[in-house]
């Protein structure tokens, strides 16, 4: 099994989470943090990562695969 697809997933998922956290919270909790929303800037690099990782083990699918056609003919 190829790792980059639980990975993604997960990645994927936390990210989505994070954002909408990130998205609807109240901004008065950044006060703390120079008033950097946190929360929003790493749920989407959280949720790019994940993306990323799921594209790559597609891919790496689809490779596999056409190697294995070429392989049997």
């Amino acid at each position: 099994m190829d790792l980059r697809l639980p990975i993604g997933g997960l990645f994927s998922i936390f990210g989505v989470i994070l954002t909408l956290y990130g998205l609807v919270s109240d901004k008065s909790i950044y006060a703390k943090s120079l008033g950097i929303n946190i929360n929003l800037d790493w749920g989407l690099v959280m949720l790019v990562f994940g993306a990323i990782m799921l594209i790559l083990s597609v891919v790496n699918k689809e490779q596999d695969f056409l190697a294995n056609e070429v392989q049997s003919e």
